[in-house]
């Protein structure tokens, strides 16, 4: 068959993206007047706004008389679920790398995955035109990361393609500019390997999901063997060995950026399959009369958890549409369809679950998606998975790397340090230091603040799991303690003016706030409450000075990760659609006492 099925693995803001809106052009998929935009396979809001691949969609593009299927792949560790289970649909990789940065941590682990399953890949080493690249050193370094990473002679025995592709070009040699990315696009067609007929009874495993309004949910995946036909009987095998048996009522093939319908698709095609009643990704399709079912996809398991309970604050139910506890386990269960790396179980309430993913990111881009549709929530503090292995406790390890200039590597190595770090390696990259480290995932929480502000916005930081190793002792946490609301009402400039030399603020003059929620950071250790609705009483009289302008520093203001990362044990994170806001989870002062005395 004359098809190609690639994924494309890179590190985060690598130009995957841009290369894929690239080769889209480059096969003509759009009409000449069309005004297309940029990134458009990043069709999602978050994506957008945040300049990151989250979910890993298909495409196919025609080159030359032969179809290449596209796998778009997120380059960040904690959406490693979705490449898991995107890989086993392809034949080989493109492996971008930047031209100056070259691997990084989180480029190894999809390509470990990748080496893993066989698959045969093709480098592409992007961003020549940068000032102060180093595509020669880049290309060994590469070399080097897949000796190490096992890969069989064949895999090593790779291609690479140079080139830009934000000025939209590829060569054999980065120092010849070509005119367009034509070079890379003959590359694909003659060094990946075209799928094998395979004929027999149909298998095919389930490795992706959509839904459509219409025809409610579709399986999507890779045609493993036989050939299937809109109308025929099949079985779904599930991973727990149940089956049922059911008809295909129809059949699509992925043609540019949508689908097509198709009389039949043929091993090694990927396909889209409407009408299955009940399945899961991981299901196979197997022939009614003898299933052979495949090996379900196999997924890292989670590092990090936390809990997801109603919202419960004064203010609740005035922002968002779905607040009751009913509603929160609908939206959890809908996500664990689809997102592989998800966990979530009861807990003693039947308002709260507890939550596991990858890291942070993993879980906060679900909080962002929730509150987006409508959801009001509230989320406790992000907690590492601890496993008893052989009688001892043990904790995720993570690999870190961070980039920054020369005169700053010494914050940064004393910063990670405090947090258990250990250097492992130092290198010199023209006027900046790459660091690598190994640290417990622990300490990786609430660390990207203090990093960007104690090297001036300067430091580049990534991170990958590793391992679990034993326990790497207590790892000391926020110094500063909070700021709470004494009662409820509205914040006045008078009152926070005043506090102003206690600590540092969260909120502006005229919101609302209530008991117990945290309004700011205490500038010494321990939490202090604070009276920020008080107002200045008018009198009929007047003094010089009294009323001079109120001079406030702008208050800090945070996303939804520093929120999340900021928060200490006994805080939640209250999330609407409309605010983020920090409260402590008992509100009333003389409850916190009572139990700070327990503890």
């Amino acid at each position: 068959m004359n098809i190609r099925n690639i994924a494309i693995i890179a590190h985060v803001d690598h130009g995957k993206t841009t290369l894929v809106d690239k080769m889209l052009m480059a096969s003509k998929l759009f009409k000449e007047h069309q005004q297309v935009g940029e990134l458009i396979m990043d069709n999602n809001d978050l994506e957008r706004e945040r300049g990151i691949t989250i979910l890993a969609k298909n495409v196919s593009v025609n080159w030359k008389g032969t179809k290449i299927n596209i796998i778009d792949t997120p380059g960040h560790a904690d959406f490693g679920g979705e490449v898991e289970r995107v890989l086993n649909m392809t034949d080989g990789v493109l492996l971008l790398v930047d031209a100056f940065e070259g691997p990084m941590p989180q480029t190894r682990f999809v390509l470990q995955k990748a080496l893993n399953l066989g698959l045969k890949p093709i480098v592409v080493i992007n961003k020549v035109d940068k000032p102060n690249c180093r595509p020669e050193e880049v290309q060994e370094a590469i070399f080097d990361l897949m000796f190490s990473l096992h890969a069989t002679e064949e895999q090593l025995d790779f291609v690479t393609v140079y080139g830009s592709a934000r000025e939209n070009w590829m060569s054999d040699d980065w120092k010849v500019r070509t005119n367009d990315i034509s070079v890379l696009m003959d590359s694909i067609v003659k060094n990946i390997p075209a799928p094998k007929p395979n004929e027999g009874t149909p298998q095919m495993l389930i490795s992706s999901l959509d839904y459509s309004a219409y025809l409610g949910r579709i399986a999507i995946g890779r045609v493993h063997r036989g050939t299937l036909k809109p109308g025929m009987e099949i079985s779904v095998v599930s991973r727990d060995g149940s089956m049922y048996k059911t008809r295909i009522k129809e059949l699509n093939v992925f043609e540019g950026l949508g689908r097509a319908k198709a009389d039949e698709v043929k091993a090694g095609e990927i396909c889209a399959l409407v009408g299955l009643d009940k399945f899961e990704i991981g299901d196979s399709i197997c022939d009614p009369e003898s299933p052979e079912p495949l090996d379900p996809i196999a997924v890292d398991e989670p590092t990090m958890s936390m809990l997801f309970t109603i919202n419960n604050s004064p203010f609740y139910g005035k922002e968002g549409k779905f607040v009751t506890s009913r509603h929160i386990k609908e939206r959890l269960d809908k996500e664990l369809e689809k997102n592989l790396a998800l966990r979530v179980e009861e807990t003693d309430s039947a308002d709260a679950w507890n939550v596991f993913g990858r890291g942070v990111l993993h879980l906060s881009v679900l909080i962002e998606t929730m509150r987006r549709e409508g959801y009001e929530l509230q989320v406790g503090q992000p907690k590492v998975i601890i496993k008893e292995i052989a009688g001892e406790k043990h904790e995720p390890v993570e690999e870190l790397t961070i980039d920054l200039p020369k005169e700053m590597s010494g914050k940064a190595i004393e910063l990670v340090t405090q947090r258990r770090g250990e250097l492992k390696s130092m290198e010199t990259k023209g006027d900046r230091v790459h660091l690598e480290f190994i640290i417990p995932s622990r300490g990786i929480i609430g660390l990207r603040n203090n990093m960007l502000t104690a090297t001036s916005g300067e430091a580049v930081m990534a991170h990958r799991f590793i391992e679990f190793q034993p326990w790497k002792g207590t790892i000391e946490k926020r110094q500063n303690g909070s700021l709470i609301a004494m009662e409820s009402g509205t914040a006045y400039a008078y009152a926070i003016d005043k506090l102003q030399d206690r600590g540092k603020f969260f909120i502006f003059p005229q919101e609302e706030v209530y008991m117990g929620q945290v309004v700011g950071e205490n500038n010494r250790d321990g939490d202090i409450t604070v009276n920020v609705t008080k107002s200045k009483k008018l009198t009929n009289m007047r003094a010089s000075g009294s009323d001079d302008k109120v001079k406030l520093t702008p208050p800090i203001v945070f996303s939804l990760e520093e929120a999340l990362e900021y928060i200490q044990g006994d805080e939640y994170v209250e999330v609407t659609p409309k605010s983020i806001r920090l409260r402590k989870i008992f509100l009333q002062e003389h409850e916190r006492k009572r139990l700070s005395k327990q503890a």
